[in-house]
């Protein structure tokens, strides 16, 4: 089994920070792809950010120039820097990995638990 383990949602002011993890965890051979996605109430689960195993990145277009995807393989854990938080940041933060469990065997997603992101203005 595998499971992703999510850390450092809170509440927050506008204009302030916070630091999200993500740890993968159990029969892993190789992760690929790691993300966090979040959904807001009422409205649809939307990428935030995504980094592949070779480090190229991608970002949602609200949040270019304020967050920081990052990831330490050693450790299979994905990172995000959320700087000048905005109201419309609030949501529950999910963590997406897609995991290769054993050599030449498929990718499978796996999703976290979520963690709450509120910002107050």
């Amino acid at each position: 089994q595998v499971q992703l383990m999510e850390s450092g949602g809170g509440l927050v002011q506008a204009g302030g920070s916070l630091r999200l993890s993500c740890a993968a965890s159990g029969s892993i051979f190789n992760i690929n792809t790691m993300g966090w996605y979040r959904q807001a109430p009422g409205k649809q689960r939307e990428l935030v950010a995504v980094v592949i195993s070779g480090g190229i990145t991608n970002y949602a277009d609200s949040v270019k120039g304020r967050f920081t995807i990052s990831r330490d393989n050693a450790k299979n854990t994905v990172y995000l820097e959320m700087n000048s938080l905005k109201p419309d940041d609030t949501g529950v933060y999910y963590c997406n990995a897609n995991i290769e469990r054993i050599r030449w065997s498929a990718n499978e997603n796996y999703w976290g638990q979520g963690t709450q992101v509120t910002v107050s203005s």
